[in-house]
């Protein structure tokens, strides 16, 4: 209980004792004292003592001591907070989130550190960090415990938590102004210093104020201080640049090529199929069962993606698989999106069920065990079509330099065929906002053709 009752006694001296200067107070109904070996010594804590009642500070009843340093006492470090933030986050996160927390969180751990004597290298840290304090899991009585207290880290890395563990400022002084601009200024660079990306900066900048919030709930922090830190991050254009988006032939080529490349290409070359005519993203792909598709004779069909299995880390999801199960993005576990697909790739998906199946659970791309289809294996296929695809000159270039380059070009396709935007953006499972931000520039060079509609109407066309 906080109270501004306080009363003190005159210091009294007990020779018999090895500290014979005993400073007494009262705060409220309980009594305190402190012993010194000098009488200076207890003169000079009492004039702190009255100092802060001077201050017209509380004082706190049980500890004897003054809000100022009750809170210095208690108020935990950035470090210890950001474990507890984890613990509270992991059971309700989705795998990847846990994984971008932990990123987070290890990117601007550093920027809060109190010293640098005796700091580990900074490599070691970021991966104590990230793959041991800002990682949780379950014990063996299902208790949720972060992971350095479940597993027995390295040496380098143990040493490196207790550094870093004993070395991080209060949260109080890691909420300056100052602090906190040094943490965004690490969170608007890569780890090679270079500007991140836009939405980069704004995930991160999210768990970070999310973090200090936490510390709002936990009567840490007043107030959440990262609205009021002036900062504005580098300037990065996120724009797909479309020089090396390829266009439809080559995009057919590069699916084509695919093929040939051998047997699982044979079996992935609709996996492709999907990435650009249907402008799918590979984790929804690699969810995509056979009764979602719709698939008729002739014509266009349509696919009723209901779900997405995201890659991630087996080490954040909770059943150790690498991949987790999730709805679609952006949106309510059960909401679907309903995406028309022209004859070509009806017609990819029919062969590809009448010659492969679908997996026990209904899945139509699988692994050769089964499993997700890994980004590493349809990686490597690509990196092999491109080199049978493009020519000599072109492979040196950017041009489709990774698959999702082929969901960027059937997103332009719609843009420049004329397809409404809110309708690309369905399709595609996009907000407006982030359709307008990365495909400006071609939704920019639709305006002559808005002119001439515009115009037509005007003369009573």
């Amino acid at each position: 209980m906080l109270t501004y009752d306080v009363d003190f006694w005159s210091i009294r001296q007990r020779k018999d004792r090895p500290k014979p200067f005993e400073l007494r107070w009262r705060v409220g109904e309980q009594s305190h004292s402190r012993s010194f070996k000098l009488k200076a010594q207890a003169e000079g804590r009492q004039s702190q003592l009255m100092e802060a009642l001077r201050r017209r500070e509380q004082f706190d009843e049980e500890t004897g001591l003054p809000v100022s340093e009750l809170e210095a006492l208690t108020t935990p470090t950035w470090y210890s907070h950001a474990t507890a933030y984890v613990l509270m986050k992991w059971p309700k996160a989705a795998a990847k989130h846990r994984a971008s927390i932990a990123e987070t969180l290890a990117t601007v751990t550093p920027a809060f550190v109190s010293s640098s004597r005796g700091a580990p290298a900074p490599a070691v840290l970021r991966k104590a960090l990230y793959g041991w304090a800002f990682r949780a899991m379950q014990d063996g009585e299902g208790t949720l415990r972060l992971r350095h207290e479940v597993e027995q880290p390295p040496a380098d890395i143990a040493a490196a938590l207790k550094w870093i563990a004993e070395n991080t400022y209060k949260m109080t002084e890691a909420a300056r102004p100052d602090r906190l601009r040094a943490a965004l200024d690490v969170i608007g660079k890569t780890l090679s210093g270079k500007p991140a990306a836009d939405n980069t900066v704004s995930r991160k900048r999210m768990v970070l104020s999310n973090t200090l919030r936490y510390a709002v709930e936990r009567a840490i922090l007043p107030a959440n201080p990262l609205g009021r830190v002036d900062w504005t991050a580098p300037v990065r254009d996120d724009e797909v640049d479309f020089r090396y988006v390829p266009n439809p032939e080559q995009a057919a080529a590069l699916i084509e090529a695919v093929r040939q490349v051998s047997t699982r290409g044979e079996h992935l070359a609709a996996f492709f199929g999907c990435l650009y005519y249907a402008a799918m993203r590979p984790s929804e792909i690699a969810a995509l069962r056979a009764e979602d598709c719709k698939l008729p004779q002739t014509g266009w069909g349509e696919l009723i993606l209901a779900g997405s299995r995201p890659e991630v880390g087996s080490g954040w999801t909770d059943d150790g698989k690498s991949y987790d199960q999730r709805g679609l993005k952006r949106r309510a576990r059960t909401a679907t999106r309903s995406v028309p697909i022209p004859p070509v790739l009806t017609a990819m998906l029919r062969e590809h069920r009448a010659r492969y199946g679908a997996a026990d659970d209904g899945r139509l791309f699988r692994a050769a065990e089964g499993g997700r289809v890994g980004s590493t294996e349809y990686c490597a296929l690509w990196d092999t079509a491109r080199s049978k695809a493009l020519s000599s000159t072109e492979v040196r270039t950017p041009l489709a330099d990774v698959p999702y380059s082929l969901r960027h070009a059937g997103v332009s396709l719609w843009i420049n065929s004329g397809v409404d935007p809110v309708e690309v953006a369905q399709r595609a499972g996009h907000s407006l906002t982030v359709l307008f931000r990365f495909y400006a520039k071609i939704l920019k060079g639709q305006q002559s053709r808005a002119n001439a509609l515009i115009e037509k109407g005007l003369s009573g066309g």
